[in-house]
């Protein structure tokens, strides 16, 4: 599935506001406590591994190592899972356009990553089906029906429904549609709630002993013997009030452009880059290796309209130029249309959909919809720069047939500590790339354990085969809270939403209410467990409540995260030597 080509050299539960880290048990802190002939300056911590990105390939790597053992440090210059990560169409999918590319390695993959988040993840990730409608001029329905078939079948085990021929005239996904689209299939995929799936994972990670480091920006990194030396610096003091909607939370630049060495120093025996569509900037102005990077950046934009059907299927649109187009149902009350692809520079800045695309989404779903589209009913865009991965000679072809796949590469030199940088992948496939990653690194560093995430779930993922009876269940023990909200934190929480309501025996004791169902006791849990920093990390990201509180409340919620969020993020010991 995957490149993973190795270039060789000679030569526990706590808060998210407090994450020390296995580390601080190594021989520099026993120096800083002994006294006596102990240096006047400490030691940095060692880590056994430290990670340049945040977005869901990188807590993914975190997640995967702390659970074999090793001590890892995570630093991310914005949000987590705040860019890419949280601007997908927030599928957990084989993807089954990818069969026209014959990428049939990559689906099955897929789809088996798919069934992995569904048993492990069900609070956030569950199954959807999905209306292809069939008109003329489009593929022809044996093409379609086979490709359907392969994609019940390259996944292995059948967890979902399989597909079938459906008649629009008596199915309800017909009614929304113009008239003359008599015939169309049907097929099951997953959801994911993708910031979640990010921010659950580091979770994962930070309760097994990694040290999570949001905000937290890596300016330099160098070669020191048998260790690597990071120096960080928290985003906030640079000016920078942290990733707000739309803004890439992995990002290097913010002024940066020399290799700085101010601020605290980590050190650790591997480092990996997974800065996702940054992992270029990283190389070059991190850790001053010059060279294209092998990506192809690719805007993808959506955007988010009033729901136009009111039933609970998905829709996958053909459009005239050969690109698919997803309608989504999308918190209740809306839908989801997306998405484009259109390539743009290494100087990306904030992502957002331009008029151009809102009018193209607009445009495609108009062409099935009784009713046209319109972009005054947009009521949200947001928009993701996806790094794929393409060597040179890979990149002439249109952005949409571009592969999304992931490549590994290794540098090992003899004697120094390894250098992992990650290049594309998808969000369905980030457990078996992270899994990849840490068998790739175990042939250059002792790496303990073996691989075990297939089988562990996700923070709040641990209620069985049967998510709606689950959710039956907590709103049962709580038979005073509103059914929407026990709905809704069921959902977001999964087993964890307990801790939420813990102690609280009616709607006043979760405190303030901000509007649509938000409670104090819901942003409390969100500061303490989630690192929420800012209104638009709980607003935009962990939830899509902005999409109903009024301006106003969006500002009391941002005043109370601003009073209670902790003074300072995560800190490591500060350096006293530089490079």
């Amino acid at each position: 599935m995957a490149d993973t080509r190795i270039h060789s050299q000679r030569g526990t539960d706590r808060p998210s506001g407090a994450n020390p880290g296995r580390a601080y048990q190594a021989i520099g802190q026993a120096a800083c406590e002994g006294g006596g002939e102990a240096r006047s300056v400490c030691d940095p911590p060692v880590y056994d591994l430290a990670i340049i990105g945040g977005g869901i390939n990188g807590v993914g790597i975190a997640r995967d190592a702390a659970g074999r053992g090793l001590s890892v440090y995570l630093c991310e210059a914005g949000d987590l899972g705040g860019a890419t990560s949280s601007a997908s169409t927030k599928l957990a999918h084989g993807g089954l356009r990818y069969l026209e590319q014959y990428a049939f390695k990559l689906v099955r993959a897929s789809l088996r990553e798919r069934d992995i988040l569904l048993a492990t993840a069900p609070h956030i990730v569950w199954p959807l089906r999905f209306v292809l409608p069939q008109g003329r001029g489009q593929r022809p329905a044996w093409m379609i029906r086979l490709g359907l078939f392969l994609y019940d079948r390259l996944g292995g085990r059948r967890s979902l429904p399989g597909a079938r021929a459906l008649d629009l005239r008596r199915d309800a996904a017909g009614g929304p549609l113009k008239a003359g689209l008599g015939r169309a299939f049907a097929y099951w995929d997953g959801w994911a709630e993708d910031n979640r799936l990010a921010v659950l994972t580091a979770r994962d990670a930070a309760d097994r002993g990694a040290t999570i480091a949001p905000r937290t920006r890596c300016t330099a990194a160098v070669r020191d013997g048998r260790l690597w030396r990071l120096w960080v610096t928290d985003v906030a003091s640079e000016g920078v009030g942290g990733a707000a909607r739309g803004e890439p939370g992995g990002r290097v630049g913010a002024g940066v452009s020399d290799r700085g060495a101010a601020g605290p120093m980590v050190r650790a025996r591997a480092l990996v880059n997974a800065a996702g569509p940054w992992a270029g900037q990283v190389l070059e102005r991190v850790l001053g290796r010059p060279g294209a990077a092998p990506l192809r950046l690719v805007k993808g934009s959506h955007i988010v309209t009033r729901r136009l059907f009111d039933h609970d299927s998905a829709y996958l649109f053909q459009n005239d130029d050969g690109r698919v187009v997803f309608a989504i149902p999308y918190e209740g009350e809306f839908t989801l249309i997306g998405t484009t692809d259109q390539d743009v520079g290494a100087d990306m800045g904030t992502p957002q959909a331009s008029a151009a695309e809102i009018g193209y989404l607009c445009a495609a779903v108009s062409g099935y919809f009784r009713q046209p589209v319109t972009p005054d009913q947009v009521v949200w865009s947001y928009a993701g720069v996806r790094p794929l991965y393409a060597e040179a000679a890979e990149t002439a072809g249109t952005a949409a047939s571009a592969s999304r796949d992931y490549a590994l590469d290794l540098e090992a030199p003899a004697g120094a500590p390894p250098l992992l940088t990650v290049y594309g992948g998808k969000l369905t496939g980030y457990r078996h790339l992270a899994e990849t990653a840490l068998d790739r690194l175990a042939t250059a560093m002792a790496i303990p354990g073996g691989r075990w995430t297939h089988a562990a779930c996700l923070p709040g993922g641990d209620l069985g085969t049967d998510f709606e009876r689950w959710a039956a269940a907590f709103a049962a023990r709580h038979p005073w809270l509103d059914p929407a909200l026990a709905r809704r934190l069921a959902r977001a929480y999964g087993s964890r939403a307990d801790r939420i309501v813990a102690g609280a025996a009616a709607m006043a004791d979760l405190g303030r209410h901000f509007g649509t169902g938000l409670y104090e006791a819901e942003l409390a849990y969100a500061v303490a467990w989630e690192w929420v920093r800012s209104a638009d990390d709980f607003l935009w990201r962990r939830t899509k409540l902005g999409l109903r509180l009024s301006p106003a409340a969006a500002r009391d919620v941002a005043h109370w995260i601003a009073a209670h969020r902790p003074a300072a993020p995560d800190r490591v010991p500060a350096a006293s030597d530089a490079p």
